[in-house]
């Protein structure tokens, strides 16, 4: 058979997934010399030392190379609800440890959403989380409303759909909600009356309450903090990536209702049977480290955002959004202009590259990330970005069609 008529009978569901703009992102930059990427979401810190120093440990260790708990060493879920209870005042959650924050989202979705589940989420989304609706068969009914001008939750269309599905007969019911807290890509933080609105709704008319709190320690001064809730219907996911500098060694965790454990450990057991046990040991080591080594580092990026927002100054200050959270900010481009063709130009004629909006279903923007590289690095991709945008901006000024338009 032809390689044509094999990518014929790949499953619907995976035909009707978008291709992961990270992906994208790196084939673009491959084989090019001279880029700088203010595009995927990671942090230029390594991990602490105590969690570098359990690696080496791990490595002796027998236990290491044997297959772990499912749902995560003893020793590190017991760390992990101290931190929760401490931290994030939840005291009723079970916790399971995953592969990552991704992985903790797809364990969710497998274990609470059928094939044709109706779900949500607010537009700009984080791709991977449409991703994986779209794989496990809920694209054909996705209600997908904008987020408010501040890039906050719109609770108002929220309830108006789910009034209507209410009221509509031989149409689902929402199943699931789920949020960012902070925002990717908006880098927007969520108050906490506005999550306990969210979940008093979902609550209202049976739906689940999914929280990504990957960003949880990026918040900044001046601005909201980050704060959790929890209920029967309230899931929680965290990772270890970006606050400890842990993108490669994939940990994350779900803080849970405890009557949801045998069914995420179904999906455990098929997916991953266990998470890597020398990242386990290495998640221990972060957590010994503690919230306040990467409040240093987080309070260390004022400089890297500060030079990325000057950078966007060329579109106006009434372009950019974001900034309250996590690593990210949001720029409007000119009207008309095509994001995914100023990612590439950018790119191609600036070395410098971003996330297209488009990828979160935001077009017409662009995110842009002030954590993945050092000071240094940081400043000379703002200069070559502002110097792109301000090639765009003179474009719109002048009336003209965009510079990558021939």
């Amino acid at each position: 058979r032809s390689s044509a008529t094999m990518l014929r009978m790949a499953s619907r569901r995976i035909a009707q997934t978008d291709a992961p703009c990270i992906v994208q992102m790196q084939q673009m930059m491959k084989g090019k010399e001279g880029l700088l990427s203010l595009a995927q979401g990671i942090v230029h810190w390594q991990p602490p030392t105590q969690a570098i120093d359990a690696a080496r440990s791990a490595i002796e260790l027998p236990a290491t190379n044997m297959y772990g708990a499912d749902d995560g060493l003893p020793e590190l879920r017991t760390a992990i609800k101290s931190k929760l209870a401490t931290q994030n005042k939840l005291v009723a959650s079970d916790v399971m440890v995953t592969a990552g924050a991704n992985q903790a989202y797809l364990n969710v979705v497998l274990t609470l959403l059928d094939s044709g589940d109706a779900a949500c989420l607010f537009r700009p989304y984080y791709f991977n989380h449409l991703m994986a609706l779209q794989m496990t068969g809920s694209a054909s009914d996705l209600f997908l409303p904008n987020a408010l001008p501040d890039l906050q939750p719109d609770l108002d269309a929220l309830r108006t759909e789910f009034e209507t599905r209410a009221s509509t007969k031989d149409q689902k019911q929402l199943k699931m909600l789920t949020l960012v807290n902070p925002g990717n890509p908006t880098g927007v933080m969520i108050p906490k009356a506005t999550l306990q609105a969210a979940s008093e709704l979902c609550a209202q008319y049976g739906a689940w309450l999914v929280v990504d709190n990957t960003y949880e320690h990026f918040a900044y001064e001046g601005c909201a903090e980050h704060e959790c809730i929890e209920g029967d219907h309230v899931i929680n996911l965290f990772s270890f990536s970006k606050a400890y500098g842990m993108m490669g060694w994939r940990v994350g965790y779900i803080a849970h209702p405890p009557s949801l454990a045998p069914e995420l450990l179904k999906v455990q057991d098929t997916v991953v049977i266990c998470p890597t046990v020398v990242s386990q040991r290495v998640a221990l080591g972060a957590l010994e480290a503690g919230a306040d080594w990467v409040a240093e580092r987080v309070h260390g990026l004022a400089q890297q955002k500060q030079l990325v927002l000057d950078a966007l100054q060329p579109l106006g200050a009434s372009a950019v959004q974001g900034g309250s959270g996590a690593i990210y900010v949001v720029v409007r481009l000119p009207e008309g202009f095509d994001d995914v063709e100023a990612v590439r130009w950018l790119a191609e004629e600036h070395k410098v590259v971003l996330i297209p909006g488009t990828s979160c279903g935001m077009p017409g923007y662009v995110r842009v990330c002030y954590a993945n590289l050092p000071l240094e690095k940081t400043r000379e991709a703002a200069e070559r970005l502002k110097r792109g945008l301000a090639a765009i901006a003179d474009a719109r000024d002048g009336g003209n069609a965009a510079p990558w338009v021939h």
